[in-house]
């Protein structure tokens, strides 16, 4: 295809990982926003791939952090960065903002959660949160909280009737609900309740490699034929061997396209641009860091010391550039590839953040007709 299409990561990260503090980091249980690394090389990085918006998770994820407190420090961090770079980055809240970085060259900053324990037991923590910048929030990390079950958490654990409200108040205020890390049962039930499309920003595809943080038929399915979006990730999880690489991801992609309609299926590495430089030493901080989430049983199955946490031939300043010509190798038009890339999140983020709930389920067979010139 000629040019650059549009290029949404649905969940990714702005770090540059050989910087000194992100290697150390890459050790730790839970890095915070603060030991990121957001300098020239990954502001360079980023513009350079192409990619014109991303999802990055802030806020509680895991951990002896106050969730409410964390995440809303982790909002002023955010703030700062994107202040502190007006020329290279722009806080999303809109499509409009979508349209601007794309127009203007920038990367638009998504700002997400990866687990809403942050509401705590008040839900109008959410109006908060709204208000602060944020538009996507995943309900659980991989256990269970006080919403509901994570990928792994015990079998058939639903959607509380907390968790019920929390939907509510996120479709009240045009926020996405993410159901990456959740469990069937809870991924089900939050499809089913929401009043708004729904999005599975990362993901893999269970009926290729069973395991429990990639997404079974029946939710994909549900999940696209009520309006919603599926982001494919680069990581361990598509494949059996947990050594993923890049034709495995077109085999996840092409699935759930054929599960779901080219319309509602995108990408969300779940990984920064800029590649790590030396992977001997950054082995050491990995099996540091696998073991310390075994220990504090929040890793999903299929983490282990010896898998990259990304795909090896799939990563750095090419990765959407090198997608994109294996997808067209597939024989995908290039009309279908532009939905793949970016298209069907900026389609899907029109019917959640400007549609009003009770709107939002209108002719969702027919994604909008906005479309949008990359940089």
């Amino acid at each position: 295809m000629t040019g650059t299409p549009l290029i949404i990561n649905a969940l990714g990260q702005l770090d540059n990982p050989n910087a000194p503090q992100s290697m150390e980091a890459a050790g730790d249980l839970n890095p915070t926003s603060e030991q990121y690394t957001v300098d020239t090389r990954t502001l360079a990085d980023a513009r350079a791939s192409g990619l014109t918006a991303v999802n990055i998770t802030l806020g509680y994820v895991m951990g002896d952090l106050p969730p409410y407190e964390h995440t809303l420090h982790e909002i002023d961090i955010w703030d700062g960065i994107i202040d502190r770079h007006p020329d290279d980055l722009l806080k999303v809240t809109g499509v409009a903002d979508i349209r601007t970085a794309a127009r203007d060259g920038r990367v638009g900053v998504i700002y997400g959660f990866q687990n809403a324990v942050a509401v705590g037991d008040d839900v109008a923590r959410v109006a908060t949160f709204a208000e602060r910048g944020v538009r996507v929030v995943q309900l659980t990390y991989n256990q269970a909280n006080h919403l509901g079950g994570g990928s792994m958490a015990p079998s058939g654990t639903g959607l509380t009737a907390f968790g019920r409200e929390v939907v509510d108040a996120l479709n009240d205020h045009h926020l996405m609900v993410d159901l990456s890390h959740s469990g069937e049962r809870t991924c089900l039930d939050a499809a089913t309740h929401s009043r708004v499309p729904v999005s599975i920003n990362h993901t893999g595809c269970r009926a290729l490699t069973d395991l429990p943080r990639n997404k079974t038929d029946e939710e994909l399915r549900l999940v696209a034929s009520r309006g919603g979006f599926v982001g494919i990730y680069f990581m361990p999880f598509l494949s059996p061997t947990g050594h993923a690489r890049a034709a495995g991801v077109v085999e996840h992609i092409a699935h759930a396209v054929d599960v779901c309609g080219e319309d509602h299926v995108g990408i969300g590495t779940d990984g920064p641009v800029t590649a790590i430089d030396d992977l001997d030493a950054y082995r050491a901080r990995l099996a540091e860091h696998v073991a310390q989430r075994q220990e504090a049983g929040v890793s999903a199955a299929g983490e282990r010391a010896d898998t990259y946490p990304f795909v090896v031939d799939l990563r750095g300043v090419d990765q959407f550039r090198e997608l994109i010509r294996l997808l067209e190798q597939r024989g995908y038009s290039s009309g279908r590839i532009e939905k793949i890339m970016g298209r069907n999140f900026v389609d899907y983020a029109e019917r959640v953040w400007t549609a009003q709930p009770r709107d939002a389920h209108r002719d969702v067979s027919r994604t909008s007709v906005t479309r949008l010139s990359g940089h």
